[in-house]
């Protein structure tokens, strides 16, 4: 018992002082700017040398930032480390249908380091300006055809100051002559469009790609399913994510985040319209006939309403049955005249009226059961039917939901490779944007896994890693946190050191069992003793008797195992 009121005693101590460090924190918090600022200059040689030593935490490891070098054939690879904007160009286009003052591709774009980076020395294309039109572009090495290779696009995204409305997606430029990277605009032509974009509540992970119609020469976009994976993450945790699209020969395809496939799925089955048309559509022309039937029931025609039947019964009626309540005040209004409103001074009874004082209720039915005259309650009338109706039974001419009749679709086609798409030969970012400084690095364009993922792993893991190992602990972060907020020190000591001493105090404490020495001092009974001792005293005693009796057998010359056993 004495042990479990220490421990209370104990948690309530270190509870009230963790608490009065708190508030003397916050109260004192004033007074100790004004005094440092005060003695600085006084105290600083002594302060050092009183500073005990003091053991550091070993440094994080550091790491060091190389530029990303392909491993392989690509046909376009960028990681912005020349720090200048070489190779791409900024759009001057405007887009068409649109206000002049927003209509121009003003936005502004930079290299730049990364925002709070832990890798000096690493730059990417930086969307700066909000609330503007953007595009920029650059022509790959050489153009991508879409033949036996897979296509794999891979690039980088950091949402810096998280992100309100906009996209930060990339387009593959087809390759037609036409093209102009000058004026890059919303309506020049692409063959893919991939990457994230957000808007309200809605997150999106975009893969489109433009299909041409084989018959009539016309492209329609295809957008693949949406992703089942929660993408919200990818938009408010401030921290780069890698993006990767693989497309292959065989038409299927996957999409991954930070290397993780978050949709996979195939061209021909999994693309919003589909890439083949159906081979029936319904007949335009065809109309239904004017004796169709589709009613599934009917009101029997046989069927008569009874004569009892009354359609003008109310369905409701007073209830005979009840009773004015006593003190009921028939001449009393339920509202009366405001005896204390006064009319306003620049009343006008030209302009306004004649004034009347507002109503309000009756004094008089505050301690009434009401007021006025009193009617008898409404109740539901058990006579009440409504209205007749005949009763409905199956409609024996009943034909169905009709139809338009199917024909065959005139602009039927099948295309069982959909995968050889329209060769692209730049690649470009063209957006609209609400939130600034939108980071994009690491591009890279390649037909083999492993060099996409050797860049992703000398660009985005280098990142990965110097995050990590710029984090603290579990058990650096709690300090850090009970530094900030000494109350935490009561949250600890209540999850970490209660349990173990609950453990302690329950394993022990159990009852001990007194000693002899105990029941000495007292008249107290002790059973289990008093028996153990007197079965020792009696065996001792018939141990005693049974030696001296074989000595006497012995005398008389007896031998001792003839003699008949002592019965106890």
């Amino acid at each position: 018992m004495e042990l479990k009121w220490l421990l209370y005693v104990t948690l309530l101590a270190l509870g009230t002082l963790a608490v009065q460090a708190h508030d003397m924190d916050d109260d004192n918090d004033g007074d100790d700017v004004v005094d440092i600022e005060d003695d600085l200059d006084d105290g600083t040689e002594e302060v050092e040398e009183s500073k005990p030593e003091t053991s550091t935490a070993p440094p994080a490891p550091k790491v060091t930032y190389r530029p990303p070098v392909p491993t392989g054939e690509v046909y376009f690879a960028e990681s912005f480390d020349k720090g200048t904007l070489d190779g791409w160009i900024l759009s001057r286009a405007k887009k068409d249908d649109t206000d002049d003052e927003i209509a121009k591709y003003d936005g502004k774009w930079e290299v730049q380091d990364m925002k709070d980076t832990k890798l000096p020395g690493d730059k990417g294309l930086v969307l700066v300006t909000r609330a503007k039109h953007h595009a920029i572009s650059s022509k790959l090495s050489k153009p991508f055809v879409f033949d036996t290779k897979p296509l794999i696009i891979q690039y980088e995204v950091n949402f810096q100051n998280g992100i309100e409305c906009g996209g930060a997606y990339v387009k593959l430029l087809s390759k037609t002559p036409e093209l102009n990277l000058d004026q890059f605009h919303d309506k020049t032509p692409y063959t893919i469009m991939f990457g994230p974009d957000k808007c309200g509540e809605d997150y999106k992970l975009h893969f489109i790609f433009r299909h041409k119609n084989p018959k009539t020469g016309k492209y329609e976009e295809k957008h693949a399913k949406r992703p089942d994976a929660d993408l919200k993450t990818y938009f408010t945790d401030k921290k780069t994510h890698l993006y990767t699209l693989v497309l292959n020969p065989d038409n299927s395809f996957e999409i991954l985040v930070d290397q993780t496939v978050v949709n996979s799925g195939n061209l021909l089955n999994d693309m919003s319209p589909p890439v083949n048309p159906p081979r029936e559509i319904e007949d335009p022309n065809d109309q239904k006939p004017e004796d169709w039937d589709e009613r599934p029931k009917i009101p029997d025609p046989d069927a008569v309403k009874p004569d009892d039947w009354d359609e003008d019964a109310p369905a409701k009626i007073a209830d005979e049955n009840a009773v004015k309540p006593e003190g009921w005040l028939d001449h009393e209004p339920e509202y009366v005249a405001d005896p204390d409103a006064e009319k306003p001074e620049d009343w006008d009874e030209d302009m306004d009226g004649e004034w009347e004082a507002p109503q309000i209720a009756n004094p008089k039915c505050e301690t009434a059961p009401g007021c006025g005259t009193w009617q008898r309650p409404m109740i539901d009338n058990p006579n009440y039917k409504g209205k007749w109706k005949p009763p409905m039974i199956d409609n024996v001419n009943y034909q169905g939901i009709w139809k338009p009749r199917k024909i065959p679709n005139p602009d039927f086609f099948e295309d069982f490779e959909p995968f050889k798409m329209t060769p692209f030969s730049a690649v470009g970012l063209e957006l609209w944007s609400m939130t600034s400084d939108i980071f994009f690095d690491n591009f890279i364009i390649c037909t083999e896994r492993a060099v996409a993922d050797d860049w992703a792993s000398d660009g985005w893991g280098l990142k990965k890693a110097a995050d990590g190992a710029a984090e603290p602990g579990v058990v650096g972060q709690m300090m850090a946190a009970a530094e900030e907020r000494p109350w935490l020190w009561v949250v600890y000591i209540l999850t970490v050191a209660l349990p173990v001493f609950l453990v302690v105090l329950f394993c022990c404490s159990g009852k001990k069992q007194p000693s002899a020495a105990e029941y000495k001092k007292t008249d107290a009974p002790q059973p289990d003793v008093m028996d153990e001792e007197k079965e020792e005293e009696k065996d001792k005693v018939d141990k005693e008797e049974e030696e001296e009796e074989e000595a006497n057998e012995e005398k008389l010359g007896r031998s001792p195992r003839n003699r008949k056993p002592r019965k106890d």
